[in-house]
């Protein structure tokens, strides 16, 4: 099958490429197309203008604004995977990146092209909903910051308004004491998670974000961490860990397949182990 028939565009700047999506409501932003080509190639994506934003050096910047790694929409997974960005989390999205898909999905998917599809089953969208991170949505008359918890709304659906863009994402330094795991179960290497945990733990002060993705909705940040190591975060959470009330709180999330339930059980207490 061939894609239906649809005008493009490269523009060489953010402002060009914004007004682009402000004048045509049928158009849609492609950056790697990883996700995008093969959407449009079976015909479930049929817009009427594709804006190519590959060509906006605006969108390939990555630098450190105080304790933030700041990066544009259109930084690669091999930009990141190759060290050609500052690292703000101590390795932890090296090796996350390095471990998506296959390298030629690398060399082209971007990190804000994947947050925009919102796949719940994508590395980034879990990980960098438990990094923190926020990203800044541009259109042509306004910009705003939106959480990541926030921006996914559920299974391949943001927040994003008609017009709108990810301009950038905004990762906070991960604290030196704080530890970190993330490990998802796939059938076969290069194939989306069917169950995925990141967890970011720092004992010394007693916090957590712990995020249960590759759901059939938005991931779960888990509200109340503490209540899966009986109502605190420390230095031995991992012994701590009940898993009694972590199935608890996956069925109130919505996970009420026993199967289900299980598979990410054990992918959560595997990220668990890991960071300990």
């Amino acid at each position: 099958m061939k894609p239906a028939p649809f005008d493009y565009a490269r523009p060489r700047d953010l402002t060009s490429a914004l007004a682009l999506l402000a004048s045509n409501a049928g158009a849609k932003v492609m950056a790697g197309g990883q996700s995008l080509g093969p959407m449009l190639n079976l015909r479930l994506a049929q817009p009427e203008q594709i804006v190519d934003i590959t060509a906006i050096d605006e969108l390939k910047q990555a630098e450190i604004r105080g304790d933030e790694l700041v990066l544009g929409a259109c930084v690669t997974h091999a930009d990141i995977e190759d060290g050609r960005v500052p690292d703000v989390s101590a390795g932890a999205m090296r090796s996350v990146a390095a471990n998506i898909a296959y390298r030629a999905v690398r060399n082209r998917g971007t990190i804000g092209g994947s947050l925009s599809h919102a796949d719940p089953a994508a590395d980034w969208v879990s990980v960098l909903t438990a990094l923190g991170a926020r990203v800044t949505l541009r259109s042509a008359s306004a910009s705003r910051q939106v959480s990541l918890s926030e921006f996914i709304v559920g299974a391949l659906q943001s927040c994003l308004q008609p017009g709108e863009l990810v301009a950038a994402i905004h990762i906070p330094k991960r604290s030196g004491a704080a530890h970190w795991g993330y490990v998802k179960a796939c059938r076969k290497t290069g194939e989306f998670a069917h169950g995925q945990c990141a967890a970011l733990i720092d004992p010394g002060a007693g916090s957590a974000r712990i995020v249960i993705g590759a759901l059939d909705a938005a991931p779960v940040l888990i509200a109340k961490p503490a209540e899966l190591f009986g109502g605190r975060v420390d230095a031995d959470y991992k012994t701590r860990f009940d898993p009694r009330v972590a199935d608890r709180l996956l069925n109130e999330a919505g996970v009420t397949d026993a199967v289900h339930r299980h598979i990410h059980l054990t992918v959560l207490k595997r990220a668990l182990q890991e960071a300990a």
